[in-house]
């Protein structure tokens, strides 16, 4: 049997000006379920829960504050005007987001809402986010459902091994003009002349794991602008040490110009102040002086068209190359491309990686730095020796 606990006083307990101030030591045992109308203030060990916590109001405010840190097994927000933590609230098990956004403030990220283990939670939305930060301990992948402005925009962390601790939020403003930080992210200042960097949005990522990523975007993040076709797409990220914004890499990329998702390559985001999504410096046109063509290849051994052969790269070693399948899948992409494709897809997100492809019809685009070129083609893949 479910006990429900809405207020409790005790020795530890005191009420004061519509809120509890909870002076502890203070455990929630079992079952229970207890609500909080009102603010909470925490100067005691609340620690060592089970059962249900809940934050409920639908006509103020509330807060969550004090000296010592409260950690929950269960926990929901259900605060239309908005839940504001001001002293780090953890929780174990279930996090479950019913109304209302959840505040953290931005000047101390050390402050959050802090994913414990096994932790998970339920209802994210742009009406139920975080904004600020939130922070993972004890996992290896999550998405942080961080937005800002009721606009839920999550990162997700996909780290080579478990994180001891590592933390996010998202920032609706440009990089160029931060508010927070006390420094400028010069969109202009890249490692090299071919990168475009988003002046619309940002995120910053803190932990010392090697990790992918995965941003998302919105019809208000324009990537329009940042290449003629999200296979142009990167995550890029702001190198603390060369002061610089440097390409990420692009290992997978859903979606459309509107709404999409783009994962990076490995990196330390420690390495990296912020990150955002980038793409192709605007400096790039189509093809108008470069001969290039539809291919045909039998990738059988027999050294004959095994190869997808394009001369130009040889004009332009700085390059980039991606196929993709019928269906708009990137199947293979290579930087720097040198005539290596041999019908073998290096995406695991299409097929298993070191596989080769089936017959059929693909498309490439290939966009040469050095020449100021972008070109689209055909591919038409046989993949067995006619007799």
């Amino acid at each position: 049997m479910r006990f429900v606990l809405i207020m409790f006083f005790a020795f530890n307990w005191a009420l004061a000006q519509e809120a509890v101030h909870n002076y502890g030591p203070m455990q929630i045992h079992g079952t229970t379920m207890v609500g909080f109308h009102m603010d909470l203030i925490n100067d005691g060990a609340f620690n060592q829960n089970s059962g249900l916590v809940g934050f409920y109001s639908s006509n103020k405010e509330l807060t969550l504050s004090g000296n010592s840190n409260p950690v929950f097994y269960d926990a929901e927000v259900a605060v239309d005007d908005g839940f504001y933590i001001e002293n780090t609230m953890g929780v174990t098990n279930n996090l479950n987001l019913i109304s209302g956004i959840i505040y953290t403030p931005r000047t101390q990220s050390e402050v959050n809402l802090s994913f414990l283990t096994d932790s998970f939670y339920v209802g994210e939305s742009d009406n139920t986010l975080i904004d600020g930060y939130a922070s993972i301990q004890g996992k290896e992948t999550f998405t942080f459902p961080v937005g800002e402005n009721n606009v839920l925009r999550p990162l997700t962390i996909t780290s080579e091994s478990i994180n001891d601790y590592a933390k996010s939020a998202y920032y609706r403003e440009s990089p160029n003009s931060p508010s927070i930080f006390g420094a400028s992210f010069n969109t202009e200042q890249t490692a090299n002349e071919y990168i475009a960097v988003s002046d619309y949005e940002f995120w910053h990522l803190e932990g010392e794991i090697a990790s992918k990523v995965t941003l998302t975007w919105n019809e208000e993040s324009y990537v329009s602008l940042l290449g003629d076709f999200i296979s142009d797409l990167k995550v890029v990220g702001w190198n603390i040490e060369k002061k610089e914004w440097e390409n990420l890499g692009n290992t997978d990329v859903q979606g459309d110009m509107d709404n999409g998702s783009i994962t990076s390559d490995t990196f330390i985001p420690n390495d990296y102040e912020i990150i955002t999504i980038g793409g192709n410096n605007d400096i790039l046109e189509t093809l108008n002086s470069v001969q290039l063509d539809n291919y045909y290849m039998t990738p059988n051994g027999d050294g004959i068209n095994d190869r997808l052969v394009i001369d130009a790269v040889e004009s332009s070693p700085n390059n980039s190359l991606q196929i993709f399948n019928r269906y708009g899948i990137l199947v293979y992409s290579k930087e720097n491309y040198n005539n290596e494709f041999n019908g073998i897809s290096n995406r695991e997100s299409a097929i298993a990686k070191n596989s080769g492809l089936a017959s059929g019809i693909y498309f490439y685009i290939i966009t040469l730095n050095d020449l100021n070129i972008k070109h689209q083609g055909y591919l038409y893949l046989t993949t067995y020796q006619n007799n």
